[in-house]
């Protein structure tokens, strides 16, 4: 999700920009049949042209939208302010995310570089999709926390995992708003089942309710794990005491 650096018109534009590059390009020419107004205004005829007859078949053709959401950053209008010359490019919709306003972070630092706990994202994240997207019925299929003390290494440390509990239970509570106010939200899938490897990260990032022993491959269930489960029979209330006393 992205918010605008400044209450400028310029940087509310440029977060609707940031949106349009990084899922519009990619959603609406699925509901809509054409690419993101924001994105034909700044690749114009460099943009792959549709015919008619692919507009047509495109147009409404996804049964639901999954939504990949862990982080929030603000978006920095490029047109008129200073920028690094990766984010003042057209095919980055000249605009550049970042992490702080005024020297203080968005939230919370996690694991991953450029990547904030801010927990009210999940509704606000939802809520667009909900109106640009005339309410398709929505997955949130990844939704997850990894520690950024990358130093963590004896087992009771990465299992009593209060942080990644506190992350789940704020961007929970955030969905749920936005589900309350009407947004067609069919499931919610938390990453990760186990510690897994992770992309260009490898074993480093933790994002598992399960702790993984790499010589062993026991897996030992961490707070994390037993929380959840808890959600989801309706008896979290338990967990959250006990963390509220550690």
């Amino acid at each position: 999700m992205f918010e605008p650096l400044t209450d400028s018109e310029l940087d509310r534009e440029a977060a609707k920009r940031a949106f349009a590059f990084h899922s519009g390009w990619a959603l609406d020419p699925s509901i809509f049949g054409d690419y993101p107004e924001e994105v034909k205004e700044c690749l114009g005829s460099e943009l792959p042209a549709f015919s008619l007859d692919e507009k047509n078949f495109m147009k409404n053709s996804i049964d639901f939208i999954g939504i990949n959401h862990y982080s929030t950053t603000y978006a920095k209008d490029c047109t008129n302010s200073s920028c690094s010359a990766t984010g003042n490019r057209a095919i980055q919709g000249f605009v550049e995310t970042v992490g702080e306003r005024d020297g203080v972070l968005i939230g919370e630092l996690t694991g991953i570089e450029g990547s904030y706990v801010v927990p009210r994202g999940m509704e606000e994240i939802v809520n667009l999709f909900k109106i640009r997207y005339n309410n398709t019925p929505m997955f949130v299929t990844e939704n997850g926390y990894s520690s950024p003390d990358m130093q963590e290494q004896r087992v009771n440390e990465l299992t009593n995992d209060v942080k990644r509990v506190e992350y789940h239970t704020k961007y929970l509570s955030s969905l749920a708003k936005s589900i309350r106010g009407g947004a067609d939200v069919r499931g919610y899938f938390v990453w990760s089942f186990l510690d897994s490897y992770e992309w260009l990260q490898g074993y480093n990032l933790r994002f598992g309710l399960h702790y993984v022993d790499r010589q062993t491959l026991t897996r030992t269930p961490k707070l994390s794990a037993r929380w959840y489960k808890n959600f989801l029979t309706n008896s979290s209330d338990l967990v959250k005491k006990k963390t509220s006393t550690d």
